[in-house]
Formats: structure tokens, C-alpha cells, sequence
């Protein structure tokens, strides 16, 4: 992942000059990222029940288990996505730099940080861009099957009436785990659900879909015989 990286650094440098030049930043992050997993020793298998359509926004949810999830996610879309993550990433050497500049940051010990992140993403989207947000905000401890969602997202899909596309990620923790002594390669398996449309919603209606979201990911973990098997998941 390092070498990969300080490889693509004078590619970056030049594709984060611009915000306009996001459409061919992101052509090649999707090329890096194929690189990456496959150069790993890592296979897709993708079961889609809906697929996207070109130039429309979506919101993207994927539960987050394993440093592997947003690259997993950056293949499965062509129609560029902008991340929103949180600020303290930026701190990593080299990737901070890059960071800063596609990605909208969000820093949950500041009360202005979330009006930040709406006018930020009102921008981003009236260029035609998704959005992705892992709704858990951390990845979760090896026991937890899927931690509680939080709201952003779903408050951001319903303000911008975008469709909740929930994606479940079942194999990257179990082969790419956050314990240097576990993991190997093997095949991520991701299911896309059908997407959760948001047209007739209201901000009253952000519980709901959180929970809406939260069950169809939740059931489809503690249904799998590896994730549940792979260390003893108690809640």
C-alpha cells in the first residue's frame, strides 16, 4: 500500500490542483485501487441487486470493518464519490497530504464542524458527485457485528434527496484486519442492496432510515456463517 502510494504521489499532485479535475482523479484512483486489491492477492465478488446509474448522486453506506473498505468501495462505482472521513486521518504521513484536499473532513469535537460539512457537500453535489460515509464513524471492535449508526449521512441523503445505496462488506476484516498477526488472501464479498430512496422523506424521518439502513446491513452480518465464526462477535 506504502510503494503504491509514493508511486502515484506526482499523479496526485497534479489531479488535486483542481476540484475540476475530479472526474480523472477519480478514473485514477479506481486504477490504483485495482491495483491495490488484486497486487494484494485479493479477489471481488460483488452481488449486486441494484446497480447505479451514470451522472446521479447517491449515498453510499458500506459497514466499515477493515482499512480495505474504501478502496473495495471505490472500485465497485464509476461515477465519482466523494469521501466524507474523519480529520484525524490527515495526520498519517504522505496520504494526510491527499487527504486534506479530496476528501471532506469532519471533526466531531467541533459543533461548526458538521455546518462545514453541509456547505462542502452542497458544492461537491450540484457537480453531479456521490457521497460515501461509513455511518458507524469507527471501525468497530472485533466483537461488535455492526456498531450503532449516526445520523449524518442519512440527515445529508434526505437534505439532498439522495438514494441510500447500503452495501455490506463481509470479508475485509476477516482478511485484512487491523491485527498484523491475522488475515490473508482470499475473496471480499460485497452485496449491494437495492437502494433506499429519499424523495418523499423530511428530516423527521432520519431515525427511521438510519434503523432502515442499519437492519438490512445487520441482518445480512449475523446471516454469514465466516463473519460471525470468524472471532467470537458478541453483539
Amino acid at each position: 500500500m506504502f510503494t503504491t502510494i509514493v508511486i502515484m504521489c506526482p499523479f496526485l499532485l497534479v489531479f488535486t490542483l483542481k476540484e475540476s479535475y475530479y472526474p480523472l482523479l477519480w478514473k485514477l484512483v479506481r486504477i490504483w485501487s485495482k491495483v491495490l486489491i488484486y497486487g494484494m492477492g485479493f479477489r471481488l465478488k460483488i452481488d449486486l441487486n441494484q446497480k447505479i446509474e451514470p451522472n446521479k448522486s447517491y449515498m453510499f453506506c458500506p459497514n466499515h470493518a477493515s482499512l480495505m473498505d474504501p478502496f473495495v468501495l471505490i472500485v465497485l462505482s464509476k461515477n465519482p464519490i466523494v469521501f466524507v472521513g474523519k480529520k484525524e486521518l490527515e495526520q498519517i504521513p504522505i496520504f494526510g497530504y491527499f487527504y486534506r484536499r479530496t476528501v471532506i473532513m469532519v471533526d466531531r469535537s467541533n459543533p461548526e464542524s458538521r455546518k462545514r460539512v453541509f456547505e462542502m457537500a452542497k458544492k461537491r453535489l450540484q457537480n453531479g458527485l456521490s457521497m460515501a460515509i461509513f455511518p458507524e464513524g469507527l471501525v468497530p471492535e472485533e466483537t461488535v457485528v455492526l456498531a450503532p449508526f449516526k445520523k449524518g449521512a442519512f440527515s445529508l441523503a434526505i437534505e439532498f434527496k439522495m438514494p441510500i445505496v447500503p452495501q455490506v462488506y463481509f470479508d475485509c476484516k476477516r482478511l485484512f484486519s487491523w491485527d498484523f498477526l491475522k488475515g490473508g488472501i482470499g475473496t471480499f464479498r460485497v452485496k449491494q442492496h437495492p437502494f433506499i430512496e429519499t424523495s418523499n422523506l423530511t428530516l423527521e424521518d432520519v431515525d427511521f432510515l438510519k434503523e432502515k439502513t442499519f437492519e438490512i446491513i445487520y441482518s445480512d452480518l449475523v446471516g454469514d456463517k465466516k463473519y460471525m465464526n470468524d472471532t467470537n462477535r458478541l453483539t
